[in-house]
């Protein structure tokens, strides 16, 4: 049997052997974390070592950082109108976000429709500041403060965005920033200091972590959402609700060692991304690579060739034991165009057919060699049928 070849990291990435063995180890040891006796207290100490590890990767102190079911809930915690900072209440009058953002981060979280609006993106899927500028002006003079989150990173395109040039806008103008760095924390030196922002969403299994379980981390103490879950104590009043320890414990180990290994892996992701890049342009010189012209992350790449529908070259990928993804895993099963691209004014024909293959922590050079190999078969099948067609 052909062994796959995995490249859909983006999506999720496969668990770590140190994040299998650290929830092992909490699986065989059951117990709650809020009880006082001794089995309750080694489910404690497992959260708090794994919170110490979520903390160092984002460079802040461990009481930060709140633990969730996932990023998605950790977007919808920290996107409140109400908000306490510096121990004093503060109301948010408005969101702002990025039209390239996660659908979780879009939805507006606990802000009504009405009041949520969109920044629009470049030809390459960057935040245009100059919209920033004038959007924050306006609430401004009217008295109003914005709640801004823009995506560190996206998951279709691998676009970077300049989080510390938006950060300083938004300021200046008395709001608060966020974003949703789920895919740029562990694929790129990051941590929130150097972001800029106040808030930071990250989750487990884009780091090779366990399912279901995420984080949202503050600067310091000193800003807290209202809680979305009421009940129980747990997560300094944060979050309610028994402490999933197991998947808690995987988190911690996969995010120490992507702290440990990040500065070695970027280098050498982004060299299997640029093979990846030239091999898909050499077979297919009609292949448009997307977002080429932004700084993105080192592990993804996503292309498109007109007339090559992206759900049919997906599937013959697959049937080869190849694994990639026609936009964001989020979205599969959805017919359209992809929001993103959509916002990078991608044209329809083009938009349909992009396909992603994302790298992490276990793609080798054998994995990228085999799609290049069933790359050539795909683009000879499906690209003479679409040249046939448009004559």
């Amino acid at each position: 049997m052909t062994e796959r070849a995995y490249l859909d990291h983006n999506a999720t990435s496969p668990l770590r052997p140190v994040a299998r063995a650290a929830m092992i180890s909490a699986l065989d040891q059951p117990a709650n974390a809020s009880s006082v006796h001794a089995e309750g207290r080694a489910a404690r100490a497992r959260i708090e070592l794994a919170r110490e590890k979520v903390a160092s990767l984002a460079g802040v102190e461990p009481q930060a950082v709140t633990f969730t079911s996932g990023a998605t809930e950790a977007n919808a915690l920290a996107l409140s109108p109400e908000l306490e900072i510096d121990g004093e209440a503060v109301r948010l009058d408005v969101l702002l976000v990025s039209a390239v953002d996660h659908p979780s981060v879009r939805a507006g979280g606990r802000f009504s429709a009405e009041r949520i609006e969109t920044i629009p993106v470049d030809s390459d899927g960057i935040v245009d500041l100059a919209a920033v500028d004038t959007m924050l002006a306006k609430h401004s003079a009217a008295g109003r403060r914005a709640l801004v989150s823009v995506m560190a990173a996206n998951n279709e395109t691998g676009v970077v965005q300049p989080l510390r040039d938006i950060a300083k806008r938004v300021h200046e103008a008395a709001g608060v920033f966020h974003t949703d760095a789920v895919q740029i924390a562990g694929r790129l030196p990051f941590n929130l200091e150097n972001s800029g922002a106040d808030l930071i969403s990250i989750s487990s299994h884009k780091l090779g972590g366990p399912l279901g379980v995420g984080a949202l981390i503050a600067r310091g103490e000193n800003i807290r959402a209202a809680p979305l879950l009421r009940g129980g104590g747990q997560e300094f009043g944060r979050r309610a609700g028994t402490e999933n320890a197991p998947a808690i414990a995987g988190f911690g180990a996969a995010a120490s060692q992507a702290a440990l290994d990040v500065g070695n892996e970027s280098l050498r992701l982004l060299k299997l991304r640029d093979r990846a890049e030239a091999g898909v342009r050499d077979v297919a010189e009609d292949a448009v690579l997307l977002a080429k012209n932004a700084n993105r992350l080192p592990n993804t790449v996503c292309f498109a060739v007109p007339g090559i529908a992206a759900e049919t070259a997906i599937i013959a990928f697959d049937l080869e034991a190849v694994s990639l993804s026609a936009g964001a895993a989020c979205s599969s099963g959805k017919t359209g165009v992809s929001e993103t691209l959509k916002a990078m004014q991608v044209a329809p024909e083009l938009a349909k057919g992009a396909m992603r293959l994302s790298l992490g922590w276990n793609t080798s050079e054998v994995d990228v060699a085999r799609f290049l190999d069933v790359w050539k078969r795909v683009y000879e099948s499906l690209g003479k049928r679409a040249k046939e067609r448009a004559a």
